[in-house]
């Protein structure tokens, strides 16, 4: 029997915006084989840290131009030297990866899914999916041409906490949803030592797509869509600034996004100038609410009680509680990736959200939203 996500719950709409599912390659007992592409996104870091311990995976390949970043990376985490190359169709050809891991800049997403797709395999990239709507239209396309997966690793999917928040919603145990509240950021890129071959890119406009906005506003906009059942708000409001202009002159560090739909709103947070790390999320029912506590604690209070409770959500289910687990039982076709955090049709309208938030800012006008092409 297959498993299914536990935020897949909106398999209608997904079957409208989703890739047809690659074939499984191999057994559910075989690694999958993967070929990271890209190491200018620190996040590689938690990768291939975590990868010695997870036998879900087979690191068969890595693709960097910067001959001396790849140097460094193969020092730091004794990798072996025959792994690495600078050409990425050549890898491709000659490792035949079951899925690529895209590290690179958020503009260059595209640009390697489509080089996989061509390939017919899948692929995984750091939020967000893309910088622009036309990358993010491009990618779907592509997805579909080649009946391929495009998943996007969020690092509060694996949050039990958000687990737990969307099921009690899915529920009904916070009565209708009325309010979401999400805030996400840190102190600042720079501020948190982000690395020489991350932080240009990242507070670049055309390689990252806006600054604590695309950032930190993508994982609000993705928690949202789930809890909407996939839909699009009907309106998007935003304002950004730069408070710290001398270190990030060119993109936003602060912003506040309002997104409207028939009987309930979102609000989201986005900063770089939060005094510490935060990634937690207020839902709020006619009902009850829900507040998370970090990846795994929950804050409740329902209709009827005084007072409120705190707890610890339930562990998430094995093949869902990190990326690689999860894209591993995706490519065994363990789990149909279908309106869920990571799912390509859930992105392509975190992808209209933010779009439209980018607008908003930049025009001081609030954005309807129309629906995405077909």
């Amino acid at each position: 029997m297959k498993k299914i996500s536990l935020f897949a719950t909106f398999c209608a709409l997904a079957a409208t915006l989703s890739a047809p599912a690659q074939t499984p390659a191999t057994s559910s007992n075989t690694p999958i084989r993967v070929v990271i592409v890209g190491l200018v996104h620190g996040h590689v870091k938690g990768f291939l840290s975590a990868l010695p311990k997870n036998p879900a995976a087979q690191l068969v390949g890595i693709v960097e131009p910067n001959k001396q970043l790849a140097q460094q990376y193969a020092t730091q985490y004794h990798l072996d030297p025959s792994l690495f190359s600078t050409d990425l169709e050549q890898t491709l050809t000659a490792k035949h990866p079951d899925a690529v891991l895209v590290y690179t800049t958020i503009k260059d997403h595209r640009r390697v899914i489509e080089a996989a797709a061509r390939h017919n395999i899948s692929s995984m990239v750091e939020k967000p999916l893309s910088t622009t709507m036309e990358d993010a239209l491009a990618i779907r396309r592509a997805a579909r041409e080649h009946h391929v997966n495009v998943l996007v690793n969020y690092e509060t999917t694996w949050y039990s906490s958000n687990a737990e928040a969307i099921r009690e919603a899915n529920d009904d145990k916070l009565g209708q949803v009325r309010r979401i509240v999400v805030h996400d950021g840190h102190e600042g890129p720079k501020e948190i030592g982000v690395g020489p071959e991350w932080l240009p890119w990242l507070t670049d406009p055309v390689q990252n797509g806006a600054g604590a906005l695309f950032d930190f506003g993508c994982y609000g906009a993705d928690l949202s869509t789930v809890l909407m059942h996939g839909k699009a708000p009907a309106s998007v409001t935003a304002v950004a600034q730069t408070d710290k202009p001398a270190i990030y002159p060119h993109v936003d560090d602060e912003a506040t996004v309002i997104l409207r739909y028939p009987g309930a709103q979102t609000v989201l947070m986005p900063s770089w100038n939060w005094p510490f790390a935060r990634k937690d999320m207020e839902v709020y029912g006619a009902t009850g609410y829900l507040i998370t506590v970090g990846p795994g604690g929950v804050r409740t209070r329902y209709k009827g009680e005084k007072t409120e409770a705190t707890s610890t959500a339930p562990a998430l289910p094995a093949d869902q509680r990190d990326s690689l687990s999860y894209l591993a039982a995706v490519l065994h076709g363990q789990v149909k990736p279908e309106g869920d955090l990571s799912s390509l049709d859930t992105n392509m309208i975190v992808m209209q959200i933010l779009d439209a938030a980018r607008t908003s800012a930049r025009t001081g006008r609030t954005v309807e939203l129309k629906p995405l092409p077909q």
